[in-house]
């Protein structure tokens, strides 16, 4: 758990320790320690609050997943639309959480990311990728294209843009929801994104789908 305030950490580690199934690995209240604290116990999931000293979250974020941890970030924001927030995701979170939302939305959100899925209802992926849509930013270049997906792999990366599960994806294309799961791992691959999050935010800055696109 990442936070510069020690009573949400308090907060955060009461409610999780009553879950049979999360133990909370360790604190840290800065981004810098949240970096050392993760590869030091390299837990499954890190809570990264955003605005902190030192190091913020989205300099924490990119650290982590940039060294190849296996550690998943869900990052934790007061405001669902917070312009930090689109930071983090380009820097590899696996989603975010609005800290006073409900105990068992932290509870789920943190089983969803360590199961590999990204937390982002279609609702929120829509409101929030307007946004991103609108915010300037000096992050590296987007990918050139998606020449190097097949026709029907952009198909699928282009529902997936739009919020839809896999089992949505699947209806849609006609396809079995093994063969979904195929073609999302091979644009996985391709471009060496670690979530849907990360999927859905590349399908955007290649223009395949535009913010207010309807699903």
């Amino acid at each position: 758990m990442v936070d510069d305030q020690p009573m949400i950490r308090t907060g955060f580690r009461l409610i999780l320790e009553a879950e049979p199934d999360i133990v909370v690995a360790g604190e840290a209240a800065d981004g810098a320690a949240a970096v050392e604290e993760t590869a030091r116990l390299r837990p499954d999931v890190v809570l990264m609050d955003i605005r902190m000293p030192r190091l913020d979250g989205v300099g924490a974020t990119r650290l982590i997943t940039g060294s190849g941890a296996r550690s998943r970030v869900l990052v934790l924001t007061t405001f669902d639309l917070d312009a930090h927030v689109v930071d983090a995701l380009r820097a590899g979170a696996s989603g975010f959480l609005v800290k006073d939302g409900p105990a068992d939305s932290l509870v789920e959100a943190i089983r969803t990311v360590a199961a590999g899925e990204a937390v982002l209802s279609p609702r929120v992926t829509r409101r929030l990728l307007d946004r991103f849509a609108r915010l300037p930013g000096d992050e590296p270049p987007a990918p050139q294209g998606l020449q190097v997906l097949t026709a029907r792999q952009v198909d699928v990366l282009r529902a997936l843009a739009q919020g839809l599960s896999n089992a949505e994806i699947a209806q849609r294309l006609s396809l079995s929801e093994t063969t979904v799961k195929t073609h999302i791992g091979k644009i996985f691959d391709k471009f060496a994104l670690r979530s849907r999050v990360q999927a859905v935010v590349l399908a955007y800055d290649t223009g395949l789908v535009s913010p207010r696109e309807d699903s």
